[in-house]
């Protein structure tokens, strides 16, 4: 099984990620986390094969760019593969800069090339 933490999702949001996963990936397990701390400590305490992070998080909006960056400057966290969830091209582009790879938004579950980007990390 891979585990892939799903990280300031909203509920719906959530869901069409499980929904995306399962389809594409059945050998998938998603756990989630709301919260910056929590989703280090998540990643402290095991290890997750793809970690998707909302650009704003639900819970309190925080910015899902700073939580990449967090991970990324964790030295036994850093190669951890990271994706941000996201629509806009110019976060996609930042999230990159800061060392994840280019990850997809809500609208592009079902795009090929989104499916094969997530297929080149969960195989």
């Amino acid at each position: 099984m891979k585990k892939v933490l799903s990280v300031g999702q909203c509920g719906p949001d959530h869901a069409g990620i499980v929904a995306f996963l399962s389809r594409h990936f059945p050998d998938v397990v998603v756990d989630t986390a709301k919260l910056p701390a929590e989703t280090m400590e998540k990643l402290a305490a095991g290890s997750y094969d793809l970690v998707l992070v909302n650009r704003k998080l639900d819970e309190d909006y925080s910015d899902g760019l700073a939580i990449i960056k967090a991970i990324k400057a964790d030295p036994k966290r850093g190669t951890t593969p990271v994706m941000l969830v996201t629509n806009y091209a110019e976060h996609q582009d930042a999230a990159v800069s800061a060392g994840a790879l280019y990850g997809f938004g809500k609208l592009e579950y079902g795009e090929p090339e989104v499916i094969e980007r997530v297929r080149e990390v969960l195989g």
